[in-house]
């Protein structure tokens, strides 16, 4: 969290910097080094091979892709709810990438405590801090 640009406060709460400058990758001098053969180490989540990577995984992995791939230029809105900075290389890290490379794309983020972006994309993004439920009732959206 540090590495992005994230500050701690005296509670131990990572929070956004005042300027509200966040980077979007890890430093390379950041990323440890096997000590076995030097190479670089990656932070993953897997224990083994039996994450959730069955055939449904991967048929839905690659049209996701093609999605990515044929829209990459177009108009986009890249909607996130809920999404807090537990698991942010899935989906909120790339939607910030995919939002810095496309200047007709729109990220929107709606989520509790955690509405940020980072200030390079600044321009193309909605960030509400509010619970998805109350949110949804005070624009009419639950059923």
């Amino acid at each position: 969290m540090e590495a992005q640009g994230f500050v701690k406060d005296e509670n131990g709460v990572f929070g956004l910097p005042e300027d509200r400058n966040i980077k979007m990758q890890i430093p390379s001098e950041l990323i440890p080094q096997c000590p076995d053969d030097g190479s670089d180490v990656v932070m993953n989540l897997r224990s083994d091979d039996s994450f959730v990577e069955d055939e449904g995984w991967h048929r839905v992995s690659a049209a996701y892709y093609d999605f990515l791939k044929k829209y990459e230029n177009d108009r986009v809105l890249y909607l996130e709810l809920g999404v807090g900075s537990n698991t942010p290389v899935i989906i909120k890290y790339p939607f910030w990438q995919m939002t810095l490379t496309n200047d007709k794309a729109i990220y929107a983020c709606l989520n509790y405590s955690e509405a940020y972006c980072p200030e390079a994309i600044a321009v193309q993004s909605i960030c509400i801090d509010g619970d998805i439920g109350n949110t949804f009732d005070e624009m009419n959206l639950n059923p």
